[in-house]
């Protein structure tokens, strides 16, 4: 079983990318939000992949690789990007890193991508770069689309909720939860609920006041 420890500050991003990992038959046996955190789990355990974010609040996650090297050599590292900043990118490889790829990468891709990387392969993908301002306007404009009940489900996959959670927090059935999750999804074209919470916290989809009594919708 591929070990990981990943490494990233983003809370709801990092918690749901490991659940994510573990269903995909991964082993994740830390998970640490500061690069000193990173460097010490990856010393602790030994994994065969981190997983590493870019940005934290003591350092840039590139800066950090050949520190993670010297204290695991045989460890593979995967830079998890969400700017398209290509001169990091290749640095990123020149310090020896296996792989940079885009956070918002779909679950199938992220670990077909880590599989390559434990075949050997370096896996490059710098996010696009250029999009600001247009990007932002995309985003808002499918997220314009959903329903009230959809962005409220929206919020609750950025909090982390499964579905159980979900339905007590709704407090509606689980059929009626699956099909505003599958139809939040269709609409701003992204593959899964992971994705999903990434597309938001990325583009401040979520108003963060609408679980309040006047956030609330009475039917499902």
């Amino acid at each position: 079983m591929t070990s990981i420890v990943l490494g990233d500050d983003h809370a709801v991003f990092a918690e749901s990318l490991v659940s994510v990992l573990a269903r995909q038959g991964f082993r994740v046996p830390a998970l640490a939000r500061s690069l000193t955190g990173t460097i010490e789990a990856v010393h602790h355990h030994r994994p065969d992949i981190c997983l590493l974010g870019r940005r934290f609040s003591d350092g840039d996650g590139v800066g950090a690789i050949c520190h993670i090297i010297a204290v695991s050599p045989a460890t593979r590292i995967v830079i998890l990007a969400a700017d398209g900043d290509t001169d990091a990118m290749r640095k990123a490889v020149r310090l020896g890193a296996a792989g940079y790829v885009p956070k918002t990468w779909g679950v199938r891709r992220l670990v077909h991508a880590l599989g390559r990387v434990i075949d050997g392969a370096v896996v490059l993908d710098a996010p696009r770069a250029g999009g600001g301002r247009s990007d932002v306007s995309e985003a808002r404009r499918l997220a314009a689309h959903l329903t009230a009940r959809e962005r409220e489900c929206l919020a609750l996959l950025v909090e982390g909720l499964d579905t159980p959670a979900m339905t007590l927090r709704l407090g509606v059935s689980t059929t009626t939860v699956r099909s505003h999750v599958q139809g939040l999804l269709t609409k701003l074209g992204v593959h899964s609920r992971l994705e999903a919470a990434t597309f938001a916290v990325r583009y401040d989809l979520v108003d963060h006041d609408q679980h309040g009594p006047e956030g609330r919708t009475r039917t499902g």
